[in-house]
């Protein structure tokens, strides 16, 4: 993971920047993400390096398969073919992401619950992040029944847990001294 994520580095810093300054960040954004989920198919690993299909066809492959690309996002898929990079498609998608992100001051918060969140309750969380960390909050929303009730946010390295099994951690961890 690591060495794809060094390879894919200077790929996502160029996308970034193309798209940046053509200001298609979001039309980039897009593309990479449709790109990746293509790319993660079991067809599409199975045709990326095998010597019987040229590169060229598989990033026509794949560009297809993607949907509507602008000339330079179908290029950008040529130059990585001809690079034999079409695997680390879903680590530039990631990494485009967080370039996205610390240019537009967005943070993307994983909020786990342990039962559905209502809409309302979503916006509270995110309100309450954004004062905290005085920027946009991007959330992602997962149902954990492990955590028995409450939440538990992850925004980057900092984990927020007030769920229920946090709190009994806490307390079996006081209980212990």
């Amino acid at each position: 993971m690591a060495e794809s994520l060094t390879i894919a580095r200077p790929y996502a810093e160029a996308a970034f920047d193309l798209a940046r300054e053509a200001g298609t960040l979001a039309s980039w954004s897009d593309a990479l993400q449709r790109l990746a989920a293509v790319v993660d198919t079991d067809s599409a690993r199975e045709l990326i390096g095998n010597p019987l299909v040229s590169g060229e066809q598989v990033a026509r492959l794949v560009a297809d398969a993607s949907g509507q690309l602008s000339a330079e996002q179908a290029n950008f898929v040529q130059v990585l073919a001809g690079n034999e990079r079409l695997a680390v498609l879903p680590e530039i998608a990631q990494l485009f992401e967080r370039l996205r992100n610390d240019y537009e001051g967005v943070l993307d918060a994983q909020i786990r619950s342990a039962y559905p969140l209502v809409q309302q309750q979503i916006d509270d969380i995110v309100a309450t992040l954004a004062a905290k960390y005085g920027k946009q909050i991007k959330p992602s929303v997962v149902v954990d029944a492990s955590l028995i009730g409450g939440v538990a946010v992850k925004i980057g390295d900092e984990v927020i847990d007030a769920s229920v099994r946090g709190k009994l951690a806490q307390m079996a961890s006081a209980m212990k001294l």
